[in-house]
């Protein structure tokens, strides 16, 4: 247990200074980003052989969005707090975990939310990634319900992938006032679904 918090311990010191390089840009307050997605592996690798079986995933605080695709596959983006009280923007897929962005100690909440819209409006642009595969199957988040379909609106739009959340409720009890003629109402009922499905991959969520 020793040896598993001094390792801890040496993470999380290698990750506050390669945050400190990250880049200030107006556009994104107030958040900055380093300029290129950050790998866990590259820190971890600058540790030594003994930091190869830490688990990025041990750093989570809460979960931001959490996706599943009808394929099995799975994304989420999570939160982690460093010992200086600056948050860490991270990101987990089925291959690798990666630093997006950190925010500021005294930014509350409102750091969570901008990270959201920012990730939305650049469907993942402004951190470096890109968001493929269209709608999810199944969505987790703690934000509240207005704010994800604005959110999600933005995300689909941008990424040009509006059929796949209308392929996901045109069915014949979906009501036809709800598909097609506004595109946030297709959202709203989608959203309704995906957060209403049991992820089957949840014990894979960082």
């Amino acid at each position: 247990m020793f040896a598993a918090r001094q390792l801890r311990l040496r993470v999380l010191e290698a990750l506050e200074l390669r945050v400190k390089q990250f880049l200030r840009r107006d556009e994104l307050w107030p958040l900055r980003v380093p300029r290129e997605p950050l790998l866990f592996e590259t820190v971890l690798n600058g540790l030594g052989d003994e930091a190869r079986g830490f688990d990025p995933a041990s750093l989570r605080v809460r979960t931001l969005l959490s996706f599943e695709w009808a394929d099995g596959s799975w994304w989420r983006a999570w939160v982690g707090v460093l010992p200086s009280g600056l948050k860490i923007y991270c990101d987990s897929g089925e291959l690798e975990s990666r630093v997006l962005a950190s925010g500021g100690r005294n930014e509350g909440d409102d750091s969570d939310r901008a990270f959201l819209e920012l990730f939305a409006e650049s469907g993942g642009r402004h951190f470096g990634i890109e968001m493929a595969g269209g709608a999810p199957r199944s969505v987790r988040s703690p934000f509240p319900r207005d704010l994800l379909v604005d959110a999600f609106v933005n995300l689909f739009e941008v990424t040009g992938t509006e059929d796949t959340v209308r392929d996901q409720i045109d069915r014949p009890d979906a009501a036809p006032s709800a598909l097609g003629h506004d595109f946030r109402l297709d959202v709203e009922r989608w959203l309704e679904e995906a957060l209403r499905r049991r992820s089957v991959t949840a014990s894979a969520e960082p």
